[in-house]
């Protein structure tokens, strides 16, 4: 996740005129970040559901949709219901990205930030959230099914890059490995990134699977609980578009 600092940049440069291959040499970001940037964001009236209501589905929402697969819950009060997304302290950056979803999705949104021992859980009321989350229900998402809406695969469909970087940012992980070779009788270290993405929900998991298939990226279940990305070219292709963790 690039700091909004960066994105305002970027779009300045681009209603200059500027193209996204010379704004993202200039910025030193992937030209597909930028060319996602360069598109208007659309989203509902400020209150109204995109499912109660003909008004838009957020472009962004798909990227909530995997935030909250990942570390999200929805509760009830007495008005309303809350949805929460627990997120590392450590990571201003996603903490950032998660506050401007919930406004994208739900415009006019009143964005809390809750402090815990090294969490920050962004949070926002709403008493649609269970329209655009009907995964929520009682007890833990691993124990019990989780399954798209046609209307939800759509919208992952449309941005399978910003479902991966919800799930990745929220459970995943960029890590590096090591290994030793023979080569001409002299042993070599090699050093290699991975993505690892980690979930006890079964179905979650094939949700991942399911969209780096539909980006073109090579998987692997290293563990029961852990899908793994580790070619070159699929660490690569993912880290293009879900950014890093910042």
């Amino acid at each position: 996740m690039h700091p909004a600092t960066v994105r305002q940049a970027a779009e300045t440069l681009l209603a200059r005129g500027l193209g996204p291959s010379e704004v993202a040499r200039l910025l030193g970001v992937p030209r597909t970040t930028v060319r996602d940037w360069s598109r208007p964001r659309t989203h509902a009236p400020r209150g109204e559901c995109p499912r109660c209501t003909s008004a838009p589905l957020a472009s962004t929402y798909a990227a909530l949709l995997g935030f909250y697969l990942g570390d999200g819950h929805v509760s009830r009060a007495a008005r309303y219901h809350a949805l929460r997304i627990s997120c590392d302290a450590g990571y201003p950056g996603i903490v950032d990205d998660v506050a401007g979803l919930l406004v994208d999705v739900r415009p006019g949104a009143r964005v809390f930030r809750v402090a815990a021992p090294g969490v920050v859980v962004v949070q926002a009321h709403w008493q649609h959230w269970p329209c655009l989350l009907p995964q929520h229900g009682p007890g833990r998402k691993h124990e019990r099914p989780i399954r798209l809406q046609r209307w939800q695969e759509e919208a992952v469909r449309r941005d399978p890059g910003g479902f991966l970087r919800g799930l990745l940012h929220s459970d995943g992980c960029r890590v590096h490995n090591w290994t030793r070779k023979q080569v001409r009788g002299e042993t070599r270290r090699y050093d290699y990134p991975r993505w690892q993405f980690s979930n006890r929900s079964e179905d979650i998991l094939a949700l991942c699977c399911w969209a780096l298939d539909l980006v073109g990226v090579a998987w692997r279940r290293s563990s029961p609980t852990v899908v793994s990305v580790s070619t070159r070219a699929g660490v690569a292709r993912v880290d293009a578009l879900v950014g890093p963790k910042t």
